[in-house]
């Protein structure tokens, strides 16, 4: 019997395929120290526990795509072990916050499956979830992945593609208990605009770019144990090391905090592809689209749809040719839900 694990192939999967994933992660502060070493992340909530007592926590949480990234990461080896590429994501929560010493760990069902023309790929939808140490659900989302056939004559399984939301409501969202956005401290935060200053259509350039380099997005893919060989090894993708598209959107979402410092917690996650491969030596900019704007019930919070996009350093605002795909330099475009003082 062989010892190694090959990971699945697409005709490995079938619907109702139910996949707990192995190595729970307790989150330590070194998570913390290490997101912000890797990135340029400074909103207040997730940088200084006496802020966040101020807004109604018992302390700071760990940043909320730290917890992404743990979830995700446990999934690759049942996942996307030999995956073409991750193609998207849908209906995503936060639905607790994380803290230091919380155990995580994944478990996905299958909720679609659809072979490619060619024969020699397929799609899987998967919806994963992230529960801690009180079996609690602490994140959830869908994504669906291009993944390689071992046997190209294998039967293929029965196709369903399965109908997502492509927006979730605002009722959708869970607000954290105790969040209150009353006494908000502008000055500390960074920036004075509140949720009232936004307008729906308003695009933002967040000025600053980042230089990706191949020591870091390896070191931010094994802290995430991802273990997908398209990031580490250069002779199953001889053009370069993929960077790890969570690498992006965590880089983007930083950016993001020149316009965006008030836009503190992500709870939701309506959408997302990555538009083009992102190698080392890329330059990551960033600017968003408000896509809408919704009151809640809990004092003094906000919620504001956001679509943030990363770009190879291309011009802001740039999204899609003439031809309706994606321009060149787009790396990263993604629809969020935040909470933002009112």
């Amino acid at each position: 019997m062989a010892k190694t694990n090959p990971g699945r192939f697409f005709e490995d999967y079938s619907v109702g395929q139910v996949l707990p994933h192995a190595v729970p992660r307790t989150v330590t502060e070194g998570e913390r120290a290490l997101y912000h070493a890797l990135y340029p992340a400074r909103h207040a909530l997730y940088s200084s526990d006496e802020f966040a007592r101020a807004c109604g926590l018992q302390e700071s949480p760990i940043d909320d795509l730290v917890a992404f990234h743990v979830v995700f990461g446990k999934t690759v080896p049942d996942i996307s072990l030999n995956a073409v590429a991750n193609l998207g994501y849908a209906e995503g929560r936060w639905l607790l916050p994380v803290h230091a010493g919380d155990t995580l760990r994944s478990v996905s069902e299958v909720i679609g499956v659809k072979q490619n023309s060619n024969g020699k790929t397929g799609v899987v939808w998967v919806r994963t979830r992230g529960l801690n140490q009180l079996d609690e659900v602490v994140i959830e989302y869908v994504r669906w992945v291009m993944v390689r056939k071992a046997n190209p004559d294998a039967p293929a399984p029965e196709t369903l593609v399965p109908d997502l939301k492509k927006v979730l409501e605002p009722s959708d969202l869970v607000i954290p208990e105790g969040l209150d956005f009353s006494n908000y401290d502008f000055t500390l935060a960074g920036e004075p605009h509140r949720w009232g200053d936004y307008e729906i259509g308003e695009t933002i350039d967040h000025v600053d770019g980042v230089t990706v380099e191949e020591a870091e997005h390896m070191l931010a893919t094994r802290l995430w144990q991802n273990t997908a060989k398209v990031h580490f090894d250069l002779t199953f993708r001889p053009e370069g090391r993929l960077i790890y598209g969570g690498h992006v959107i965590s880089m983007a979402r930083a950016l993001s905090f020149n316009g965006l410092a008030n836009a503190q917690m992500i709870v939701g996650l309506n959408g997302g592809a990555h538009a083009n491969p992102c190698f080392a030596g890329d330059t990551i900019k960033a600017w968003s689209e408000v896509l809408d704007k919704a009151e809640t019930d809990v004092p003094g919070v906000g919620a504001i749809r956001l679509r943030l996009v990363a770009t190879k350093g291309g011009a802001p605002f740039e999204l899609r040719g003439e031809d309706g795909k994606y321009t060149s330099d787009v790396l990263l475009d993604l629809d969020y839900w935040a909470l933002m003082p009112i």
